[in-house]
Parts: structure tokens; C-alpha cells; sequence
């Protein structure tokens, strides 16, 4: 074995493996959250003419000067937020390269980072590559709510960062402004940094609003808030991720960026500069009424076939129990959806790094995908 003890634990991504069983048995892929359907022409063609007007060099490595800009006014006309586009916007090949480079840029061997569980894959990863330590703080199913005596137990002298993912994946939890303003103020009580992934900022429903955590009383000067393009604009396969924070936190994510990619692919840069411009609320709301059809049409199928779902606040995953329609464990189930009944999705004890018996009964499924794709797996779920 080669792979570095830090990294051993980790293996092969979840989503990898269940991806490759999904190919080999032709089952319809509800596991990996990724578009089956493409985004706006308009985005593309802003592509093909960054392409065409010669923007293939190396990028600014903080990012170009027409998206750190679109960044910042996005973020002060939706949360009166104000960034320095130039000193206080970072942009990354996606998200998750946003989170390692503020890791390795803000973290100590020894500090500790605290997370709601169930968490991400990455995460836990990116903390340990930051030779840093995890502390978990459970959200339970059905409801997902913070228990703050297990949050403030949490906390020690050794506790440098928390870490915040608002719309939640795997849960679909959007955390409210009185969750968002408890942890706050445990972040002011202990002097915390903040990292928030907030990718499905764009994706809430019935009613409900994204709350930034840098938007509250005493977070705007110790938040560094991350997005990207892949889940608003259904583009995950062009990884242009972002971040906006006070200077001294971008800078040091910056300081680890410069030597991990030092650069994203600059005509997709520019595209999505032009979608931050030109798409705004009235195409945020388009996508939140599309994604509430999927959303519910999934719901209603799995509810009929048995199983326990709850609907899901944002983001695009229904978590589900399947809880007497099966005899084994969600790796089993997961399995027997994909090889027998022919639709994948993702067992969900692999986001429980500390309790993974928290999520033997329990099923993650994707809704992002054409209402055609959800219609053929809807027919096959049928048979449990």
C-alpha cells in the first residue's frame, strides 16, 4: 500500500463505486448529483465566444477581473454583503478545491474542525490532508435539527474552524436563521472561523430563504462563504467554484491555491461571468419551481413504494428510510436497487464517519435529473 496513512481510510469515493455498478447493470443513476440535462444555451455560447476570443491562457490566479466582479455584486444585490473583488473573492476549480485550499491555508497539524453529521465526503478528507482533527456534531433524521449542548460540547481549546453546509447534502436540511444565529455566537464565544458551503445556495423550496452565515451580526469579518457554477447552472462538469470573505482568509486560501491548480480554466471563467450578470432572480426562480416538480414526483413514488421520506427543505437529495422494505443495510439496498430493481442511489452510513449505524436503514437519491429519467425510475421503484 502507497497511498499516505492519512488517506488510507478514505478509499474509493461512495459515489465512484456506486456509479461504476449503476454503468455495469444499466440502471438509471439517482446516486451522483449531477444533471442529466444541460444548462443555459446562453451560458454555453458564452463559452464558445470566451473560447473564440482568445481567453486560453493562464488566469489571474485569484480569478479574472469580469467574474471576482460579477462575484461581488451578485453577492451584495442578493445579501447587501459588500467584497473587494480583488482582495477578498477567490475562485477555485469548483467548490471542493475551494474547501482544500482553505484547509491547507487556514489549518495547523493539531486543530480541530467542527461538522454536522452527516457530512460530505470531501470534508472529512480535506481535514485530514490539513492534518487537522474532525469533531462531529450529529444532525438526526428525520428532522436534521442542531443540538447545540452537542455543538458546544464540541468545542475545545483546540477548535479553530466550523464548518457549515446550508442547503445540507445528504439531508436536504436548510438551517434556519435561529440555528444560523446559535452558531454564531458560538463561533464569537470561541473565536471561530467559519467556512460555509453553500453550492445549493439558489436551491430552497416552499417558501424558504438561504440565510448566509456572513450575513449575521459579528460573521462578515471571520466567514469565508463558498458556491459555485455545477448546481445553479447545471455545469458540474466545468468546476468553477468561489469564494468571498474577508482579506486575510482569502489570502490564505489563496496561498494554498496558488500551489494546487494556481488557476481555473479561464474561458469558462468568463462564462461564468456572464451567468452571474445576466441570470438572476427571475431565473433562480424558474429553477427553484422545476426542481419542487422533480422534487415532489420522487417524493410521492418512494412514499408509495413504503418507504419513510420527508421532503427535503433545499438542495436536490431525498433522504429516505426504507425501514421493513428490505432485510439488510443500505449498502445491501443500495445494491439491490441498482442490480435487481435498476435504478442507483447512494447508501448514506458512508456520511456518517463517527455512527454510521445512524444511516444503515436510511437511502440517498438525486432528483436532478429530466422529468423522463425520473418518470423511468419512478416505474422501476414500483416493484419494491
Amino acid at each position: 500500500m502507497r497511498t499516505s496513512a492519512k488517506l488510507q481510510p478514505f478509499g474509493n469515493t461512495i459515489f465512484s463505486e456506486m456509479t461504476r455498478l449503476a454503468q455495469e447493470h444499466q440502471a438509471i443513476n439517482l446516486g451522483q448529483g449531477f444533471p442529466d440535462f444541460e444548462g443555459p444555451p446562453s451560458i454555453i455560447e458564452a463559452a464558445v465566444d470566451a473560447l473564440r476570443s482568445g481567453h486560453n491562457q493562464y488566469a489571474r490566479s485569484a480569478g479574472v477581473s469580469p467574474l471576482v466582479e460579477a462575484i461581488a455584486d451578485q453577492r451584495r444585490s442578493l445579501h447587501d454583503l459588500a467584497y473587494d473583488p480583488l482582495t477578498e473573492v477567490g475562485v477555485y476549480t469548483g467548490c471542493t478545491e475551494g474547501l482544500m485550499a482553505a484547509m491547507l491555508g487556514l489549518l495547523d497539524p493539531g486543530d480541530e474542525v467542527v461538522m454536522f453529521e452527516p457530512v460530505y465526503d470531501s470534508y472529512p478528507a480535506c481535514v485530514a490532508m490539513a492534518q487537522a482533527h474532525p469533531r462531529y456534531v450529529p444532525l438526526r433524521f428525520p428532522d436534521f435539527e442542531v443540538d447545540f449542548d452537542r455543538l458546544r460540547a464540541s468545542i475545545t481549546d483546540h477548535t479553530k474552524l466550523i464548518l457549515i453546509n446550508t442547503p445540507h447534502n445528504p439531508t436536504g436540511k436548510v438551517f434556519t436563521r435561529a440555528e444560523l444565529e446559535g452558531i454564531a455566537a458560538v463561533c464569537l464565544e470561541h473565536d471561530l472561523i467559519a467556512l460555509t458551503d453553500e453550492v445549493y445556495e439558489h436551491l430552497t423550496y416552499d417558501g424558504r430563504a438561504h440565510v448566509p452565515l456572513a450575513a449575521l451580526p459579528g460573521m462578515r469579518t471571520r466567514t469565508l462563504s463558498l458556491s459555485s457554477t455545477g448546481k445553479t447552472y447545471s455545469f458540474t462538469g466545468w468546476k468553477i467554484g468561489w469564494a468571498t470573505g474577508p482579506r486575510d482568509l482569502i489570502a490564505a486560501a489563496q496561498a494554498a491555491h496558488q500551489f494546487i491548480t494556481f488557476a481555473t480554466a479561464t474561458p469558462l471563467q468568463h462564462a461564468t461571468a456572464f451567468a452571474l450578470r445576466e441570470l438572476g432572480p427571475a431565473f433562480f426562480e424558474s429553477l427553484r419551481a422545476e426542481y419542487t416538480v422533480r422534487r415532489d414526483r420522487l417524493l410521492g413514488s418512494l412514499r408509495a413504494a413504503g418507504l419513510h421520506a420527508p421532503t427535503p427543505q433545499g438542495a436536490y437529495f431525498v433522504l429516505a428510510e426504507f425501514g421493513d422494505r428490505f432485510d439488510g443495510d443500505d449498502v445491501a439496498f443500495a445494491r439491490h436497487l441498482t442490480t435487481t430493481v435498476g435504478v442507483a442511489a447512494i447508501p448514506p452510513s458512508f456520511f456518517y464517519p463517527t455512527n454510521p449505524e445512524e444511516g444503515r436503514r436510511l437511502i440517498r437519491f438525486a432528483f436532478c435529473k429530466r422529468l423522463e429519467t425520473l418518470d423511468a425510475a419512478i416505474e422501476r421503484l414500483a416493484q419494491l
